[in-house]
C-alpha cells in the first residue's frame, strides 16, 4: 500500500509550551518500497511512524494510506486500521515471557483468523524458527526473539510493516541477519516497509532514505543500487 503525507503536523501541548514533533511534512511512499527513516533522537522519526501506524492522530494535514485518510479517524476506526493493515516491529521485542514462541504469535493470529496455530507455525517457519515453536523467550537468543516479534508482525499478512530500531538491541552480525529478513519479506510479499533508525549505514540497503531533523524532512533520496544487508558495515 502507498503512503502519502501532505503538510502533516503533530503538536503536543498548547500555547508557548507546545512541542511540534512534526512540522509540515510532505512525503510520497509508493507501495512495496523499502524506506529507511534516519535522524537523531527527537527528530520526529518515531512520531512519523506512529502516525502512519494509527497509534497517534495527526494534528493537521492529510495522511493517506491508499484512499484512507487517517487524519481525524475515530479511535475504533484506528483500531480497525491497525488490525487489518499494519504490522509493528519494535526495538524491544515485547514478547510475553510466560508464553512460547508459538503462543506469542498465536495472540495475533487468533484475533485475525480462524486457523491461529497453523498460521503461527507457518510464519515462524518462514523466519527460520520451526524448531523453536515450544521455546519460551528466555530460552531464545536476542536475534531469535526479534524473529519471533517479526513473525508476530507478519502473521496477519499486513501490507505495511513498520519497524522502529529493530536492530537496536542486537549485535552487528545478528542485526544484519534481521535486516536481511526484513528485506526478503519486503521483496517476497511486496510489503511496504518503513524502518526507523539512527544508524545511517542502514540507509544504503533501502530503496529510499528520508532524513529528519527537528520535525522536518531535510533529505529525500533514492538509492539507484541498494546493497544487500549482508554487505552493510558500521
Amino acid at each position: 500500500m502507498s503512503v502519502s503525507l501532505s503538510n502533516v503536523w503533530k503538536t503536543y501541548g498548547e500555547g508557548p509550551t507546545a512541542v511540534h514533533a512534526l512540522g509540515g511534512v510532505d512525503a510520497e511512499i509508493p507501495s512495496g518500497e523499502f524506506t529507511v527513516i534516519l535522524g537523531p533522537s527527537g527528530s520526529g522519526k518515531t512520531t512519523m511512524l506512529n502516525l502512519i501506524g494509527g497509534i497517534d492522530d495527526v494534528t493537521s494535514g492529510d495522511l493517506l494510506v491508499e484512499d484512507l485518510n487517517l487524519t481525524g479517524l475515530s479511535t475504533d476506526d484506528r483500531v480497525a486500521y491497525r488490525r487489518s493493515t499494519v504490522g509493528f516491529v519494535f526495538q524491544f521485542f515485547n514478547l510475553i515471557p510466560t508464553l512460547t514462541a508459538l503462543e506469542n504469535v498465536e495472540l495475533v493470529t487468533n484475533l485475525t483468523m480462524g486457523n491461529g496455530a497453523e498460521r503461527a507455525a507457518e510464519v515462524l517457519e518462514h523466519v527460520g524458527l520451526a524448531d523453536r515453536l515450544d521455546h519460551f523467550p528466555a530460552m531464545l537468543s536476542g536475534g531469535e526473539q526479534q524473529r519471533v516479534a517479526i513473525a508476530r508482525a507478519l502473521a496477519k499478512s499486513p501490507p505495511i510493516l513498520l519497524c522502529d530500531e529493530p536492530t537496536g538491541e542486537l549485535d552487528f552480525e545478528t542485526g544484519r541477519l534481521i535486516l536481511d529478513l526484513l528485506r526478503r519479506v519486503n521483496r517476497d510479499e511486496n510489503q511496504t516497509v518503513l524502518l526507523v533508525t539512527h544508524n545511517a549505514a542502514i540507509g544504503d540497503m533501502a530503496d529510499r532514505v528520508l532524513r529528519l531533523r527537528s520535525g522536518s524532512i531535510v533529505e529525500d533520496r533514492r538509492n539507484a543500487n541498494p546493497i544487500e544487508a549482508g554487505e552493510l558495515t558500521w
